[in-house]
């Protein structure tokens, strides 16, 4: 049988590198670990709450921390202007007032910035969450899927393959369907590729999207 492997994870030390760098004794690995998913939460769910109603999505390709002893640095790697970039500094400042008072951390300042990503519609987590919107909004899900790929191409990716799996289309019976546009070597480590599972509540139950691109080989 074939063993599903998360391509990030394969690909470590290669052609990809960790989101989240810190070192902790091993007593304290599992409380850093619930401290990342707790600031990453409370930063998704800040411009979930203040994002504008006409942008509709939060456009957040990836989050990454660095802790220091004294100093917890967080990069949001944004895709559009939403929110957070308008009033930039403003905006931030309240964010980081947020995640403070989630986090409550004597010792550590915290410090957030934010880097703009070139081209968004290359990053898997903005397409999923793309195709997650026109799904909520009753657009057939092939429809979806080939639009997602389209503006996937526009940015100079070899490859992308696309899953949707669930009740699609509100059917009694859960399926799985994927589209696949040029190659996506999932076993070869030294090919760049990007992923992203992404799960979706919808009327008729929960949706989960998984996005491969492959982005270059080394």
């Amino acid at each position: 049988m074939g063993q599903k492997i998360n391509p990030l994870g394969f690909r470590l030390g290669t052609t990809q590198h960790h989101h989240s760098f810190w070192f902790a004794q091993p007593k304290n690995y599992s409380v850093g670990l619930q401290e990342d998913e707790k600031i990453r939460n409370c930063i998704k769910n800040y411009v979930q709450k203040n994002k504008r109603i006409s942008s509709g999505f939060e456009g957040i390709a990836r989050i990454g921390i660095q802790k220091r002893i004294d100093l917890i640095q967080v990069i949001i790697h944004i895709g559009f202007p939403n929110l957070l970039m308008e009033g930039q500094t403003r905006g931030i400042e309240k964010l980081q007032i947020n995640v403070q008072k989630e986090f409550h951390s004597v010792n550590r300042r915290l410090n957030i910035t934010i880097a703009r990503v070139e081209k968004p519609y290359g990053q898997p987590n903005i397409l999923a969450e793309y195709i997650a919107l026109q799904l909520k909004n009753r657009v057939s899900f092939r429809k979806a899927m080939k639009k997602a790929i389209e503006l996937a191409e526009q940015t100079d990716t070899k490859g992308i393959q696309v899953k949707i799996s669930g009740r699609i289309d509100g059917k009694e019976i859960a399926r799985v369907e994927w589209i696949r546009e040029g190659r996506v070597p999932l076993q070869t480590i030294r090919a760049k590729i990007d992923h992203c599972s992404y799960t979706i509540q919808t009327i008729c139950g929960v949706l989960g999207i998984q996005i491969w691109i492959f982005v270059d080989e080394e």
